[in-house]
């Protein structure tokens, strides 16, 4: 993944991006699933994700005959940084969008409250795991157990905000993190999802529902 840094820099398509890791059951995980990675990249522009990410890595991923699943989201309502950026640019709080929708939500730990939310972890993934409505949920990282995201992706705002508030021990979270005040920095984006390509473990999650 490191090698893809300076094609990523160079790429004028890009003004944001991001190289990072998969946690395993599709959420925050103590441990990496070795074999999944991830690359978000921001444009102001949809393009073809070959185009998106460039040459280089799409040549890189055919040597090595990965698998590939590239997902295009269009942000519309949100709040937080990464890295101090308003990486999505500026966003509304909330809006009237009520179909198929994605939601990235990432923090940056506090090294002394790692452990308090890391406690938490396995709860919510089995919540969401059995979330109706959960098309497809994969946890990130950029720096193992401090820097952690998740992308989940869902057939209705409705079903999202089922999850997001209504059940328990996420609900309970929620109020712990402001509470306890354990990031350092987070962020939290909704976005249409336009379009995916490809195939993750064999399957297409979203065949017939985008």
């Amino acid at each position: 993944m490191a090698v893809f840094r300076l094609p990523l820099s160079f790429n004028k398509q890009i003004h944001f991006y991001k190289l990072m890791g998969c946690g395993k059951n599709g959420s925050f995980d103590l441990h990496a699933d070795w074999q999944q990675w991830a690359v978000l990249t921001v444009s102001k522009h949809l393009n073809n994700g070959n185009e998106q990410v460039g040459k280089f890595l799409t040549l890189w991923w055919k040597i090595f005959q990965c698998e590939i699943l590239q997902i295009a989201l269009q942000p519309i309502e949100g709040h937080g940084t990464w890295d101090g950026k308003l990486c999505m640019g500026k966003l509304p709080p909330k809006s009237d969008y009520e179909g198929p929708i994605a939601v990235l939500t990432r923090a940056t730990l506090y090294t002394k409250k790692a452990k308090r939310f890391w406690q938490h972890v396995n709860n919510i993934s089995m919540e969401l795991k059995h979330s109706p409505g959960l098309m497809l949920s994969i946890g990130l990282g950029e720096i193992p157990w401090f820097r952690g995201a998740t992308l989940s992706i869902w057939e209705s705002k409705a079903a999202m905000r089922q999850f997001a508030y209504s059940q328990p021990f996420h609900k309970e979270v929620i109020a712990k993190t402001k509470r306890e005040n354990w990031y350092k920095e987070d962020m939290f984006i909704r976005f249409i999802p336009i379009k995916s390509v490809g195939s993750l473990r064999g399957i297409d999650p979203f065949q017939g529902k985008l």
